[in-house]
């Protein structure tokens, strides 16, 4: 069985969107965010008091991207991995690594400046340059999707569930209208996958269930 400790909408969305993927037992455990700051007793299980932490036997990872080339790995017929014989092995692993360190830091720094610290210590320039530095950077998806569907090895893998969600990230902070048409394109075919949705659905039902705020974390002011 899967444990894994989410808030809706935040890194940890790769995670539960992995496991519907690969339709996998799992219980979903739902924090309100920032659970450092607003479930103490989380710290007991996961000292950086951050999302995701996925448990799994002895296991226990609390990076999104390692979890998605966790579970891609461990269930290789699911054709989620890219195997290093391959041609698109190292796409593939360029892909899972950007999603988070390039795609997905700049924007925690658009939230922490332009929404999250209290008025005072709020910096619209900083926030304003990396909102322009990760538009910048998003470049490299709309080449890698103008003429296919999938970042690597011509297949659907856990690098397009790894990069979706800082599409889903920059689409909560209202970026989409500065996409590129491709990258468009991409998000509203990654959005009409069955697990996508299923995801979707399961943090909400969970969310509600165990009365967490079910407002998307990005969202949260």
């Amino acid at each position: 069985m899967h444990h894994l400790h989410h808030c809706v909408s935040a890194r940890s969305f790769r995670a539960l969107w992995m496991l519907e993927e690969l339709q996998l037992p799992y219980t979903l455990h739902m924090l309100p965010f920032p659970p450092r700051a607003l479930q103490r007793s989380y710290l007991e299980l996961n000292p950086l008091g951050t999302v995701p932490l996925l448990r799994h036997g002895e296991a226990r990872l609390t990076e999104s991207a390692a979890i998605c080339e966790y579970l891609a790995a461990l269930h290789p017929g699911a054709g989620l991995s890219v195997q290093p014989q391959e041609a698109g092995f190292a796409a593939y692993l360029n892909w899972l690594h950007m999603s988070d360190a390039t795609l997905t830091f700049p924007q925690t720094l658009v939230l922490r400046y332009a929404h999250f610290e209290p008025a005072e210590r709020r910096q619209p320039q900083v926030a304003q340059d990396y909102q322009r530095w990760f538009l910048a950077r998003l470049r490299a998806v709309e080449q890698a999707v103008e003429q296919r569907d999938w970042l690597a090895a011509d297949r659907f893998t856990a690098a397009d569930v790894a990069v979706g969600y800082a599409l889903m990230l920059s689409a909560h902070l209202e970026m989409e209208p500065q996409w590129g048409p491709a990258t468009q394109a991409y998000w509203q075919r990654l959005q009409q996958r069955p697990a996508f949705q299923r995801a979707l659905q399961a943090e909400q039902q969970a969310a509600r269930a165990q009365a967490v705020d079910e407002t998307p974390s990005p969202r949260l002011r």
